[in-house]
């Protein structure tokens, strides 16, 4: 942020939210203003050219441009489509209610789910590479026929070529292994100071030293993840005949898996201070261990003498990843019960039912496993090319992954079924209460405005279906929950289109068709994520839809799986909270101006500054989710007492904008919809401020086009905009307060 620093000023932050504006955008200082017309046809004058910094409202403009934190490269895009199940399922943890005496144990519980997508990453990795090339392809002549980066191993016996293919595996673990590590020299001259400044869990986000943490569970993921690969060879080595050496590994290798689950299981212990090693050092043992036995285990695999047990597939392999899913089950089960049992029963006061963290832990876990089959169904049928049916790999993969497909599809067609119906059947209710807005917001219109008042009324009937979203995306959960609960019928060697046929009498093409669809399905859906993830950085519509996924993903530190994609806010709040302070230290008043998620940004900052700088600072914030989606998604961080905290901070020098046309944003402490009033009594009542939208519904004189529909975007230059910035700067007092003396 480079310019002129003044003292005795107004400094205007403005702070965009997850459009990823340029700084040119957000300070509105482009060369040319739009005079009449719309996006697509209009009017444009020069704009005056400006020698300062100086906004209209006579204070110094300056914008925090955070958009390429969350990820900014191709590379580091990919790497979060790939990542997401890890990124959801560590959202999931900052979900928990805000009842403290569940704390613990939705803690422990997100971490171990978070595990298992780590085992489950191995297994995916290992089925490919140990069963279907391993195991299965380098059996079949035919598999093994024009492919000569396989058929030098083809003739070598079982133990080599799976010690040798078990590298695959070992790889992919240092990969994410590596990348996990690369946040911790990014974000590092970033982090906060560690004096406490305020109470508010929302203030922690952000200012807190992550790194140990995350060191920990990353040690502890390692070692689960060495001890599945090792696991997976040694129950293949072991199907012939079990001998002292296979028995005492395996032993090993369950303890490892053991006391890695053990530890995710003491919140006390695995969330200590960065000065607290004492854990440090055991789960840098627990990997060390896990390191030196997957070494062990690879060398007895290679050298074993004994005869490998003769069958279809890789021994074993289909009843861990059975297993596995089984885990998964019994976990989502666990947390649905601990939510529910803990959650606020007064009367509105349980956002999602209680369940937020169950059902964005059920959506990572779902997603996690489609990855997971996807990619095994591709290697197959790549693999499964000009062999005959019935011939080496051309069995398949597991059975479990085929459940997993068809549970997936399942739940995502019923969720888009039952969601059309709901937009039916709201939709009368919606637009009966967006016609009683627009009739008090355009009591008496034109005969000719009949069109544009539909637009508008159609425009806030939309935006009203943002709550119907909570209730549909419970049933989802619920729904992969259950996808994931059927995936348990692999252990049987049944197929769906088997089970479906013989109980709902059902053609059994019809339902492998089913499957084969939501195959391909998933297929789109992970690439239009890659192409969508790849374009997102450099076109703002790609970045308006598809980069708020990770942007709001990755606003929380990771507290869950270590490879989750790093947490922007551990340099973007600390980043703010110096920059304001460096301000008012040198005799500005800042004035704090946050659109939709730099609101949220915005208020983590406020909460974390001291209150020498605080008295000095005002906050604007506009299309805000504060209280729409935080407060109903993160309880625990965004409540009534945080909210009230931050305007206790800022003296509530504090006006919130907001519109009945907004999908996203709305109303902090009270809606005041026509006909209702705020009152001044309360110094809460007087923050929030309803914007008519759009300003009116005539064309005006000049102009071809009537005011658009801004609902969500942000429009600086729009007049309630400029009011609240005047009546703020007033109320800062620009000399009332004496300024601060730089320490």
């Amino acid at each position: 942020m480079s310019g002129p620093d003044v003292s005795g000023d107004v400094v205007e932050l403005r702070v965009h939210g997850v459009s990823g504006a340029s700084a040119g955008e957000v300070l509105d200082l482009q060369q040319t203003a739009q005079v009449a017309g719309d996006r697509s046809g209009g009017f444009y004058r020069p704009r005056p050219q400006r020698s300062d910094p100086t906004g209209a409202h006579g204070v110094t403009l300056e914008a925090y441009h955070w958009g390429d934190l969350p990820s900014g490269t191709v590379a580091r895009t990919l790497a979060v489509v790939f990542l997401l199940p890890f990124m959801l399922v560590n959202v999931a943890i900052w979900m928990r209610p805000a009842n403290p005496a569940s704390e613990a144990m939705v803690k422990s519980l997100c971490r171990v789910l978070a595990l298992t997508l780590t085992v489950l990453y191995v297994l995916a990795i290992a089925g490919v590479a140990l069963d279907m090339i391993g195991w299965k392809c380098l059996s079949s002549p035919s598999c093994l026929a024009g492919r000569s980066w396989l058929s030098w191993l083809g003739g070598r016996p079982v133990g080599p070529r799976l010690a040798v293919l078990a590298l695959v595996p070992a790889a992919a673990i240092a990969l994410v292994w590596r990348i996990s590590t690369r946040p911790e020299r990014t974000f590092e001259v970033f982090r906060a100071p560690r004096q406490e400044v305020c109470g508010s869990r929302l203030g922690t986000v952000g200012r807190w030293d992550a790194e140990p943490l995350v060191g920990r569970l990353r040690a502890i993921h390692v070692a689960a993840a060495f001890a599945t690969l090792d696991l997976t060879l040694l129950l293949a080595r072991a199907a012939s005949g079990a001998t002292a050496a296979t028995i005492a590994l395996t032993v090993t290798t369950g303890v490892v898996l053991a006391v890695s689950v053990g530890l995710l299981c003491t919140p006390s212990l695995i969330d200590r201070a960065a000065d607290d090693q004492r854990l440090d050092r055991v789960t840098r043992t627990l990997r060390t261990a896990a390191t030196v036995l997957t070494l062990v285990v690879l060398a007895y695999v290679l050298t074993s003498p004994q005869p490998w047990h003769d069958g279809r597939g890789l021994p074993g392999y289909d009843t861990t990843l059975a297993g596995l899913f089984v885990a998964q089950t019994t976990l989502l089960v666990a947390l649905g019960v601990v939510l529910l049992w803990r959650r606020d029963r007064a009367r509105g006061a349980t956002p999602l039912f209680g369940l937020g963290a169950l059902v964005i832990a059920a959506a990572g876990i779902s997603l996690a496993v489609a990855y997971s089959a996807e990619f095994v169904y591709r290697v197959a049928d790549f693999l499964d090319r000009d062999v005959p049916t019935g011939e080496g790999i051309a069995t398949g993969p597991p059975p479990g992954y085929t459940w997993a497909i068809y549970g997936f599809f399942r739940a995502v067609l019923v969720t888009l079924i039952v969601a059309g119906l709901v937009i039916v059947l709201s939709r009368r209710r919606r637009r009966r209460a967006a016609a009683a807005i627009v009739a008090h917001d355009y009591p008496s219109p034109p005969a000719g405005a009949g069109p544009r008042l539909r637009q508008v009324r159609d425009a806030i009937a939309r935006a009203r279906f943002t709550e119907k979203l909570v209730p549909l995306a419970v049933f989802y959960g619920c729904l992969t929950g259950l996808g994931t609960a059927t995936t348990t019928i692999g252990l049987l060697g049944l197929l769906p289109a088997d089970v479906i046929e013989r109980n709902a009498k059902l053609p059994a093409d019809a339902v492998t068709f089913g499957i084969s669809f939501g195959s391909w399905v998933i297929a789109a859906m992970i690439l239009g994520l890659i192409i969508g993830g790849t374009f997102a950085y450099r076109t703002v519509p790609f970045r308006r839809h598809i980069g708020v996924l990770w942007d709001l993903g990755t606003f929380w530190p990771r507290a869950a799986h270590p490879f989750a994609p790093p947490c922007y806010a551990e340099r973007a709040v600390p980043e703010l909270t110096r920059r304001i302070t460096y301000l008012v230290e040198r005799g500005n008043a800042v004035l704090l101006t946050g659109h939709s998620h730099g609101s949220v940004l915005l208020a983590a900052t406020v909460l974390q500054l001291p209150p020498q700088v605080t008295s000095r600072v005002a906050l604007l914030t506009h299309g805000s989710p504060l209280r729409r989606l935080y407060a109903r998604l993160f309880p625990a961080y965004v409540d009534d007492a945080a909210l009230h905290e931050i305007g206790r901070r800022v003296g509530w020098r504090w006006v919130n904008l907001w519109r009945d046309t907004d999908p996203i944003g709305g109303w902090i402490f009270s809606a005041h919809r026509p006909p209702e009033s705020a009152t001044t009594s309360d110094p809460a009542a007087a923050v929030d401020r309803r914007q008519r939208d759009p300003r009116d519904v005539v064309t005006p004189p000049g102009d071809s086009v009537p005011p658009p529909i801004h609902g969500h975007w942000p429009d600086e230059s729009d007049e309630p905009f400029t009011e609240a910035v005047r009546e703020l700067v007033q109320r800062l007092g620009r000399r009332a307060d004496p300024p601060v003396t730089p320490t």
